[in-house]
């Protein structure tokens, strides 16, 4: 497999889609890269980390990172794997129009103040729908360009951005938690396992991570096995079986999670998308 496969899935005055793919072989940080344009992306599988000078961002599919043009940055891949993200490129007046101006650097040139932003589970139900809608065909342009509107919109407003609420060294912290969660989502941790591999107490860790967050550590963890679903339900018949490796303890309760985040069964998912 190559290093990176990139497919296009979607290219109008308004926005460039594209799905891109990366083996992640290389584990340290690589050589400093930059892009051309500013353009957000959304994981949905897998996670690496992005490094802007000492500042870093885990990449998860619970997150949009935000590339800002001309800006080097680095990538390390600490989780086996490799990565898969969809990547959107929009105008700049539209995306001026809508990214709240304190998301914005005070600058004529466009670019964003912050790495990334943790996104809500409907925002990650519509980075599912249009990847696999657009690589199937089955979307018009014109209905396509306006749910990548609804994502940018809800990815970027005022539900789901935050400001920081705490030190880099609980950042760090956090960002160490949230890669050992994503090395193994399907696994069951508790609160003293996941202390024993990162260091510090569960009660610290446990509040870290609800400072740095702002949702609790096992909302997070569910939110990493529903995104994972979102990507591997059109693939698989087996509902049980994949209610078990995502992490689940039965069926049922994979259902009842999944129609309490993204408003639907599995099934009826996996038919929309079919």
């Amino acid at each position: 497999m190559p290093e990176f496969d990139v497919t296009g899935l979607l290219d109008t005055r308004t926005v460039v889609v594209r799905d891109v793919r990366c083996a992640g072989t290389c584990r340290h940080r690589s050589a400093e890269e930059c892009t051309a344009a500013t353009h957000l992306v959304f994981p949905y599988r897998g996670t690496y980390l992005r490094h802007v000078g000492s500042e870093q961002s885990v990449a998860d599919a619970n997150h949009v990172l935000l590339f800002n043009a001309g800006e080097g940055y680095q990538v390390s891949h600490p989780v086996e794997g490799g990565d898969a993200s969809l990547v959107l490129a929009l105008s700049e007046p539209l995306l001026r129009e809508l990214a709240p101006p304190a998301l914005l650097h005070k600058r004529d040139a466009l670019g964003f103040r912050l790495q990334s932003l943790r996104i809500d589970a409907r925002a990650q139900a519509l980075v599912a729908l249009l990847r696999h809608s657009l690589r199937k065909g089955s979307s018009e342009p014109l209905e396509a360009e306006s749910l990548l509107l609804t994502l940018v919109s809800r990815s970027l407003g005022p539900r789901t951005t935050r400001a920081p609420g705490a030190t880099p060294a609980k950042r760090r912290l956090v960002d160490r938690v949230k890669v050992l969660l994503a090395g193994d989502p399907g696994r069951r941790w508790m609160l003293a396992g996941i202390a024993a591999e990162i260091g510090g107490s569960p009660v610290y860790l446990t509040q870290a991570f609800q400072q740095v967050e702002g949702l609790p550590l096992y909302r997070y963890q569910l939110q990493l096995r529903l995104a994972r679903a979102l990507d591997l339900l059109p693939r698989h018949d087996d509902m049980a079986a994949l209610a078990l490796d995502l992490g689940f303890s039965s069926h049922s309760h994979f259902t009842a999670a999944f129609r309490r985040a993204y408003g639907r069964s599995p099934s009826a998912f996996r038919a929309s998308v079919g």
